[in-house]
């Protein structure tokens, strides 16, 4: 083999080690959210916390490993990625811990720390590897350049494939643990066949034996790593089915004792009702089924965030509404069949919401809208355009009901207010009600139309009017911001109810259960 040829050979090699790297570390990022998600959730924090983290881990990659190439005389490498191995390897064991300790940090705070220890050590060393591979990939001064730009462009290529593959085809199939467990695996055997090849190019190293035992000791762990996103629940709750989607980790927990079923996605409660006899235990759920005695003229409903699916069932079995539900996540659609009940009368769609109505032609009668996350707020959903795609929707003489979880007064009050404004932007009449009135912290259903609603329907009973009339809720709009797809702070001004609403199913069903 000639020299130029040999020097080939090793540039592919190492082209090889930088794509791997780079889209191992796309694959830890990603792969974050979804260990962090189901006890912080999916929040606009748990993203920028995990992005900050990479963008820091890398940059301190960058510094160190230049300094430690420069020193190393070209060896190294190997281990570096041997001990990325093994720090990835370790994220699943430590993620319980870690968000457990840093529970009492909050949302902002608690996020960012538990990214930072459980990411930043495997990341900083992923990201050493890139200036180590420039080295050995340049032979004289006049080939920095173009060496750098490769390696650097192989490792964003690798990144993207990385990020690719685990989204359209590893998440829907495969666990965040069994993916964080086969990298960590993968590094290893990469660190090894690295080693092997600095062995045969730099007699000085002496990282093979490294390598090995460090692998050994990994594959050793694994038992005990795969085994420790598996606590069992303290005997009051039974967990009947969990499975991790692109859009959380969904659970149905029953409560024996109390004779309560509940449907959950991260740290969301979505669906509640009685093992015995599956009624819906969900109060904000009540109002709305109110809505047919006022309007009885309605005959076709569409249910947004179909939950357990109980507000459809009811509008079927008690007024006869052919309702069509959507539902972004295929999980909870599941879910919602085969441990609820849940037969559709209309049309069962699956996708996300902004996307799916627009290409749904109605008129509706009646527009539900119950989107809202104890995470998260979905705050596409929540704007002058999207409601404004609802109204085309509506029949003249419809209503749409939206469900919005939040503070009434004081500290995060805003937001609702916020909400009451976007709505009177689109919709010339509306009402609020809360859903237990005297409480602070509470669902609030707006019902919003283009004609006056009349709560005193004579198709209500005195009794059913006084019920309503119990809950009618004003706002104060001062303060209150128009929420459009350009200008749209929802999660910001929900932060309040983010972190009240975790530690309320925290306290209910314990943090053990909020984390994998």
């Amino acid at each position: 083999m000639t020299d130029s040829t040999a020097t080939s050979h090793s540039k592919i090699w190492l082209y090889l080690i930088v794509f791997l790297t780079g889209a191992s570390v796309m694959v830890i990022e990603l792969l974050g959210t979804r260990l962090i998600a189901p006890f912080y959730g999916a929040s606009l924090y748990v993203w920028s916390s995990l992005i900050s983290v990479t963008m820091i881990a890398l940059a301190v990659g960058y510094f160190v490993g230049g300094r430690w190439a420069d020193r190393a005389q070209r060896t190294g490498l190997s281990l570096i990625i041997a001990l990325a191995a093994l720090f990835t390897l370790l994220i699943p064991w430590a993620t319980r811990p870690v968000l457990l300790a840093t529970d009492s940090l909050g949302l902002r705070g608690g996020a960012f720390t538990s990214a930072l220890v459980l990411f930043f050590p495997s990341l900083t060393l992923l990201g050493m590897v890139g200036p180590f591979a420039i080295k050995l990939a340049t032979s004289q001064l006049e080939g920095v350049g173009s060496s750098s730009g490769t390696i650097y462009a192989v490792s964003t290529l690798g990144s993207v494939i990385g990020t690719l593959l685990l989204g359209f085809f590893l998440f829907p199939w495969v666990g965040s643990r069994q993916i964080l467990v086969s990298l960590g695996l993968l590094l290893f055997v990469l660190a090894v066949a690295v080693a092997v090849y600095e062995q045969k190019c730099f007699a000085k190293t002496i990282a093979v034996l490294p390598c090995v035992i460090l692998a050994l000791a990994g594959l050793c762990l694994v038992p005990k790593i795969v085994g420790a996103g598996h606590v069992p629940p303290d005997g009051r709750f039974s967990i009947l089915s969990e499975r991790e989607s692109l859009y959380g980790y969904v659970r149905v927990i029953e409560h024996s004792s109390r004779d309560l079923r509940f449907l959950t996605s991260d740290a969301s409660m979505i669906g509640a009702a009685n093992i015995s006899d599956g009624a819906n235990r969900l109060t904000y759920q009540d109002i709305v089924a109110l809505i047919p005695a006022i309007k009885p003229t309605i005959k076709k409903a569409l249910l947004i965030g179909q939950g357990a699916g109980h507000m459809a069932m009811t509008l079927r079995d008690k007024y006869g509404i052919v309702t069509d539900t959507l539902e972004i996540d295929p999980a909870v659609a599941d879910a919602a069949s085969t441990y609820f009940g849940f037969k559709t009368s209309g049309k069962a769609i699956v996708g996300d919401a902004r996307y799916e109505i627009r290409h749904l032609t109605g008129p509706y009668d009646l527009i539900i809208h119950d989107c809202f996350t104890g995470g998260s707020e979905p705050s596409h959903l929540l704007t002058v355009e999207t409601l404004q795609q609802l109204q085309g929707l509506l029949a003249p003489q419809g209503i749409v009901a939206l469900n919005f979880v939040a503070f009434g007064q004081g500290e995060g009050q805003q937001a609702l207010a916020s909400v009451s404004k976007t709505i009177a932007q689109v919709f010339q009449n509306q009402s609020l009600f809360i859903s237990e009135p005297g409480e602070d912290f509470s669902d609030f259903i707006f019902l919003a139309s283009g004609q006056p609603i009349d709560l005193a329907s004579l198709t209500l009973t005195a009794a059913q009017v006084d019920w309503l009339k119990q809950r009618k809720f004003t706002v104060n709009s001062a303060n209150s911001i128009i929420l459009t797809d350009n200008l749209n702070p929802l999660e910001h001004l929900q932060t309040r109810k983010s972190e009240h609403y975790r530690h309320v199913l925290v306290d209910w069903f314990g943090a053990d259960l909020l984390v994998r």
